[in-house]
């Protein structure tokens, strides 16, 4: 039975400055765009943009960059009841405008400041999914936090998600990070993974799809989307498997393509789709993004991203 909120985001909420044109190196870079961003925030923002009720649980700072993000975030229909403002600068990180992989440059501050005080337990039992990334689990006090949230969620019976989002960059002891992914699996959370965050994770350039979607499973995860860019992504539980396609697009920027996969995937899971039709759910809301430099527009009809479901062009 659905239940009353869609989905708790949690995790990082941020300023991204995205070069005005695409560069390969920052160096290269003169010119910014100032877009909200943060993994979390992004999917929060998209899948109220799809008509879900969402709920964010974010530290910014007590600044005037802090109040923009809150600002924006509620004026797009997210609950903003628990993003905290403290007295850390609100994060911010530099990223190249691109086609394919961008680079970025981040400087955390606020972001990891989480508290488990911005927690809504005694409403867990009325959420559907509750959704972090390794992003946000990759700085104390925010991982403690995560995690005891993510077994309260499940012990409520909130079906968990994380976006497997590892960077070195960000997260320098990898170690850390596969073991935490792999707690996190247990509790039969849903994974979203990229070829390029499975490469950083796991220092695996070429995986077989297979040996990706078995090696979550194995850890307890109860279903897995492997994207490969502008190839296509896999889908895989434990009674079927899916490859599907990508689609040629005139690409603007790659930045919050991935996010914007999930939100169009997890809104497709809650209105109960089949595993495919999910994917091709999450591939067209990815479609709508990367054909967008900056955010998207504040609403999005939800029937668009079932367009194609009952074509066999839309395979």
């Amino acid at each position: 039975m659905r239940r009353p909120i869609d989905i708790l985001s949690a995790g990082e909420l941020l300023v991204d400055f995205i070069t005005a044109e695409f560069v390969q190196t920052l160096e290269e870079a003169s010119l910014f765009k100032r877009v909200p961003g943060g993994s979390p925030a992004n999917l929060a923002m998209n899948m109220a943009r799809l008509g879900n009720k969402a709920l964010l649980a974010a530290t910014v700072g007590n600044d005037d960059m802090g109040d923009v993000l809150r600002n924006y975030v509620g004026k797009l229909g997210v609950d903003t009841t628990y993003i905290a403002q403290v007295d850390e600068p609100t994060t911010i990180i530099l990223v190249t405008r691109s086609a394919a992989v961008s680079n970025f440059q981040p400087y955390r501050a606020a972001d990891a400041v989480l508290s488990i005080r911005q927690f809504p337990y005694q409403r867990f039992e009325e959420i559907g999914i509750f959704h972090t990334t390794c992003f946000a689990l990759s700085k104390q006090p925010a991982q403690h936090v995560l995690l005891e949230a993510a077994e309260k969620a499940k012990r409520a019976g909130c079906q968990l998600s994380i976006d497997a989002n590892y960077a070195e960059k960000i997260w320098p002891d990898r170690r850390e990070a596969q073991r935490l992914v792999a707690e996190l699996c247990r509790l039969r959370t849903l994974v979203k993974v990229s070829d390029v965050d499975w490469a950083r994770l796991y220092e695996d350039e070429s995986p077989a799809p297979d040996a990706v979607i078995d090696h979550f499973l194995k850890m307890g995860a109860s279903e897995v989307c492997f994207t490969l860019g502008d190839k296509g992504c896999w889908v895989g539980n434990g009674e079927e498997r899916h490859f599907l396609p990508a689609r040629e697009v005139d690409v603007k920027d790659t930045t919050g393509a991935g996010d914007a996969f999930w939100s169009g995937y997890l809104t497709a899971r809650l209105d109960e789709k089949s595993l495919l039709e999910c994917a091709i759910a999450g591939r067209r809301m990815a479609e709508l993004k990367l054909c967008h430099f900056g955010p998207l527009p504040e609403k999005v009809d939800r029937t668009a991203i079932y367009v194609d479901l009952n074509s066999t062009v839309g395979m």
